[in-house]
């Protein structure tokens, strides 16, 4: 079910339970064409890596990207030589999935040092030993990050690193967990933006960085059924009128859509998207010979 409307959108394999296979195939079958690839998914497989990239080469669907490196950023001496080591092996496993772009968060070691150009030293470390596969690191702060925990440092340090190939991975969850003025984004490079990744909660405000953690790992919900859909919609907004045209991936980690059947959760995504791309960005309807059941 090939759908234009939604087009720009996908999923994420981490809000889904199952295998590989039928996590892809719930997701084709909600009519996107992209997904964003979490490692443990790949690395997972029953039958190896190389039986999980030919599944997602099978499905059709592009990959958004592939995630996460964790807790790179800041190191030296045995540290730093150990994460360089899961760098290279990421980078190997997200171009043998044609992923052109690797997600990289925020360190939250306590190990790692808080300062500024010693952090964009390494990410363009790291945006260098991508070049070689034509893939792109995307940096996003985690909104409980020891040092980097909002995306205008983020931005920061990408600038610091000033490298072609190193841009910023926004999250409206940390954005909003961490209350940070929305505004802000009209001060970004729209081409230097790689991915954005969508998600509400139910709650109005996260008081911890351990709450921010605890529900950022199990209650996000899908953009439209959380509380922060006017903040949702004016991200959104901004983004476009930026000139932002990018991918825009639903990082829903929910503890109860894994507990639920898979086109069920892939319903609401859909759901979601439809809303983001026809009510919000009010972008133009399908071709005429692509006709499609609008589900609402």
């Amino acid at each position: 079910m090939k759908d234009h409307a939604i087009q720009g959108f996908g999923m994420d394999t981490i809000t889904l339970a199952g295998p590989l296979k039928a996590k892809l195939k719930a997701m084709v079958d909600a009519g996107f064409t992209q997904v964003m690839l979490k490692a443990n998914d790949i690395v997972g497989h029953p039958d190896g890596i190389e039986a999980a990239v030919a599944e997602v080469k099978a499905s059709g669907l592009r990959g958004t990207g592939f995630q996460v490196l964790r807790d790179f950023e800041g190191l030296s001496g045995h540290l730093h030589d150990y994460k360089i080591d899961i760098a290279k092996a990421m980078l190997q496993m997200c171009a043998a999935l044609d992923c052109k772009v690797l997600l990289a968060c925020s360190s939250t070691s306590a190990h790692a040092t808080q300062d500024l150009d010693h952090i964009a030293r390494d990410l363009r470390k790291l945006a260098m030993l991508a070049v070689p596969y034509g893939i792109r690191i995307a940096y996003e702060g985690l909104s409980w990050g020891r040092t980097i925990n909002e995306f205008t440092t983020a931005w920061d340090v990408v600038c610091r690193a000033d490298c072609p190939n190193l841009g910023m991975g926004i999250d409206s969850y940390h954005i909003f967990a961490a209350k940070t003025a929305l505004d802000e984004i009209d001060y970004l490079d729209p081409s230097k933006i790689f991915l954005v990744q969508l998600a509400d909660f139910m709650w109005q405000e996260t008081r911890t960085f351990e709450e921010r953690m605890n529900t950022a790992r199990t209650f996000r919900v899908f953009p439209g059924e959380g509380v922060h859909s006017e903040q949702l919609v004016d991200l959104v907004l901004r983004l476009d009128k930026l000139g932002y045209r990018g991918d825009y991936s639903f990082e829903v980690f929910n503890d109860d859509y894994v507990n639920l059947p898979l086109p069920v959760v892939a319903a609401r995504a859909r759901k979601s998207a439809l809303w983001l791309s026809e009510d919000v960005l009010r972008r133009s309807t399908p071709l005429p010979n692509d006709m499609r059941l609008k589900q609402r």
